[in-house]
């Protein structure tokens, strides 16, 4: 059974809106997982535009299911989260400008910088997954550095998807390359022993198709 992790950070982003503790992270938290949730996840962003720090730790003291920790690999979040052990993380790229994350970690393009932090947090005992693009060559980097797990950017994916209401052909060929490379990426990281996850612009209307992937092990969605 693939599991569903719940993404709170824009439950944040209304509540730093508001300059106020409403809505409260806890209680949303709490309300995901008594829906069934399998898991929180959170992003602790440098700039904090919405998680912060207080979150994470209320969070991973209030909670009974898994906390993970989307980051990036920078030296001060990587401290912050050696404290608190959240169960897994998952390193992300990080722009300023953005406003969510866009696109997956190159990860065979900063091996050596990826690698230590990876060590350091699997060091603590916490399950360390890379968010890349559907790349089997991404995908073989993060096998190399040890890497426990994958998580599949479905951002592109959900883009084409929302662009399918007439019959581009196109958009159609697009959509079906894109599929393809997923199925690629994710028996790839099977073979190479890591666990599959995904995300990014999922929701009801166009989960079913990737549903039909093989060897997901867990879908993180903020919807």
């Amino acid at each position: 059974m693939i599991k569903l992790g719940v993404n709170i950070d824009h439950i944040a982003t209304l509540r730093q809106q508001r300059r106020e503790d409403f809505p409260n992270l806890c209680k949303a938290a709490q309300v995901c997982c008594d829906a069934g949730a399998d898991g929180i996840t959170m992003h602790l962003r440098e700039d904090r535009r919405h998680i912060q720090d207080k979150d994470v730790f209320d969070i991973r003291q209030n909670i009974k299911t898994k906390l993970n920790l989307e980051m990036a690999a920078s030296a001060e979040i990587v401290e912050i989260t050696l404290k608190v052990r959240p169960d897994s993380v998952c390193l992300v790229p990080e722009k300023r400008q953005e406003l969510t994350t866009e696109g997956g970690l190159d990860v065979s393009g900063q091996r050596e910088k990826l690698a230590e932090a990876v060590g350091r947090l699997k060091s603590a005992g916490i399950c360390v997954s890379m968010f890349i693009e559907p790349n089997i060559l991404q995908v073989e980097a993060c096998a190399q550095i040890k890497a426990d797990c994958i998580e599949i950017h479905t951002g592109k994916y959900a883009k084409l998807f929302s662009k399918l209401g007439g019959a581009d052909e196109k958009i159609q060929a697009a959509l079906h390359l894109e599929i393809g490379q997923i199925k690629a990426a994710a028996e790839a990281a099977k073979q190479e022993g890591l666990i599959v996850n995904a995300g990014h612009g999922l929701d009801y209307e166009n989960i079913p198709t990737i549903l039909k992937v093989s060897h997901f092990n867990e879908f993180n969605i903020g919807f």
